[in-house]
């Protein structure tokens, strides 16, 4: 640790220099460094993936300590072979190196090789294992990927924090998995409380040059690891990188570091004569993107990326402007994948199963995304084997394959996990999710209104059901809405795109389970069987009107999900 310590405390003020000319720029035959150049100019451009899979460096974990290289692959590979998969990102990027680094602590080293969990051992001393056995893991990742067909990419995290909301003041004296020396010598170089959600007080303040300079060296090492297709800088995993009233203002530093970036990956490039690609991870709006710091038009502009994702911070967030993405990206040859996490947040008592509920959500996103100008699909932190994602993995690829699939289209659910609009305003991974769902529509309250109307909500469906339902294809379409704190004696008028409603069916998900012994619930979903003329391709209007409020229940009735469910006959 000492000499690791030492390294550390030069590491600011080193930086740039010790990279030296590696991440120069050539200069042109008059000494000045050309000018950055448009995406459009003929750089060669990536092929097109139907899905990119990201792994988060967990299989490393999946086998009995000392892990085998074959071990490690097979664990990796299960889940993409065979598959619309055509990208593989692998996750290298967090505090400690999993490599023999110049500048950063080993795997381990952090807590002395001490470990909190023995999945935690077979995690860093796996790694460690391979290394002292000769072997490059990584290159071995990018050989198999290329075997079975796949490109391979290395994915940085730029500003994770697993920290379990450790604050600045407690550093110096706190000793964790992936709390480098770096950053306790140096808590001013954090966001703090005050700049960022109270969880995410010691992520890095990229405001700092000397930060800059600490990413720029650990991404610069992590390209060099293998015959990487090329590099994801995840912005997203998390977005909080500078001080949240300034971020705006402060871009700029952000695009310096993208830049710094970008020089660095076209080095490679010529060195080994094809192009290093560069993938960004961004939020799912331009809203969020300008809050977070994301300077987007100059990204573009300036041609510092090949690839652009949209991907919530917390939860899948399928409220991705594809449509506005589409429109900044035109002319600049640069594909937009619109991103899926490992599952959609906050509360929600399906009357289906959670992951058939699940499943369909996810294929009503994706035909959706496809219908809206996608270029492929993204799917983060889905830990998965062999057959635990297939369903998914082999049809949300192409629209082809989601053709009569069962899918649920709703409306986009708000949902932030603590801080700072609801409680409790402290917890695990309280504002995570902060720029996500920012468009969500539920859920909403329903209060009375001087003008006896009530909220709106969109619900887009992207299968043609008229076609279907000719080809007798199309079992039944519903729309659910559910409500909360639902009493018998609550009346409430629902319109669909204009046209009133006739009484619902009412049911609850407690008397649908066989193992709860109540016939009712707290919450009811109001369900209503669909034509194909009712629930045609297009954005469907559903108004709600409150009529009545039981005047015994204090909390308010709150409409917490709108949904449409399209099912299709089997065989």
């Amino acid at each position: 640790m000492e000499h690791t310590r030492r390294t550390f405390l030069g590491a600011g003020a080193l930086g740039a220099a010790a990279l030296g000319n590696a991440l120069a720029t050539p200069p042109t035959a008059s000494g000045a460094k050309p000018a950055a150049r448009p995406a459009s100019d003929g750089r060669p451009k990536p092929p097109a993936y139907r899905i990119i899979y990201n792994w988060d460096g967990a299989p490393h974990d999946y086998s009995e300590f000392p892990q085998s290289q074959e071990q490690f692959l097979d664990k990796v590979y299960a889940p993409m072979k065979d598959t619309q998969v055509g990208a593989h990102f692998w996750c290298l990027g967090t505090h400690e190196a999993k490599w023999a680094s110049q500048f950063m602590e080993m795997v381990g080293d952090t807590v002395d090789r001490k470990y909190d969990s023995v999945r935690s051992m077979r995690h860093s001393e796996g790694v460690r294992a391979m290394l002292e056995r000769g072997e490059n893991p990584y290159q071995a990742v990018v050989d198999r990927g290329h075997e079975l067909g796949m490109q391979v990419y290395a994915s940085i995290r730029m500003n994770d924090n697993h920290f379990r909301g450790m604050q600045v003041s407690e550093m110096a004296d706190t000793q964790m998995r992936g709390l480098t020396q770096l950053r306790r010598d140096h808590p001013e170089w954090c966001l703090g409380p005050r700049q960022a959600p109270k969880w995410f007080a010691a992520s890095w303040n990229f405001a700092i040059p000397e930060v800059r300079e600490h990413r720029l060296r650990h991404v610069t090492e992590v390209c060099r690891l293998a015959d990487w297709d090329g590099v994801e800088l995840d912005w997203q995993r998390h977005a909080f990188h500078l001080p949240l009233d300034d971020a705006y203002r402060l871009r700029y530093t952000l695009t310096d570091l993208q830049r710094a970036l970008r020089r660095m990956t076209e080095q490679i490039g010529r060195e080994r004569g094809r192009p290093f690609h560069v993938a960004v991870r961004v939020a799912t709006t331009l809203e969020s993107c300008g809050r977070i710091g994301y300077d987007l038009p100059v990204w573009i502009k300036e041609g510092l990326c090949d690839l652009m994702i949209a991907g919530g911070g917390a939860g899948t967030d399928y409220g991705v402007e594809v449509e506005a993405f589409q429109d900044l990206l035109k002319d600049s040859g640069i594909p937009f994948y619109p991103g899926f996490d490992s599952g959609f947040w906050g509360p929600h008592k399906s009357l289906l199963p959670r992951r058939q509920w699940n499943t369909a959500m996810v294929r009503a996103a994706a035909n959706a995304y496809w219908e809206r100008g996608a270029d492929g699909m993204y799917v983060f932190n889905w830990h998965a084997n062999e057959k635990t994602r297939r369903p998914l993995l082999t049809t949300i690829g192409a629209p082809e394959t989601l053709k009569r699939t069962d899918k649920v289209y709703a409306t986009l659910h708000r949902y932030v996990g603590g801080w700072p609009f609801s409680e409790p305003k402290e917890g695990a991974w309280a504002g995570a999710d902060f720029h996500d769902r920012i468009y969500g529509e539920t859920p909403v309250k329903l209060y009375p209104t001087l003008t006896e109307e009530g909220p709106g909500f969109h619900v887009g469906v992207y299968d043609d059901t008229r076609k279907e339902a000719r080809a007798g294809s199309l079992e039944k379409i519903e729309l659910q809405l559910e409500l909360k704190n639902h009493s018998v004696n609550d009346r409430v008028e629902v319109r669909l795109d204009g046209n009133l409603l006739p009484k619902p069916e009412i049911r609850n998900v407690a008397a649908e389970d066989p193992d709860n012994p109540s016939d009712v619930d707290e919450d009811s979903w109001l369900v209503w069987g669909l034509s194909p003329d009712q629930a045609g391709r297009g954005v469907h209007h559903v108004q709600v009107r409150l009529l009545k409020r039981d005047p015994r229940i204090r909390p308010p009735l709150t409409v917490q999900s709108v949904e449409i469910h399209v099912s299709y006959r089997r065989g």
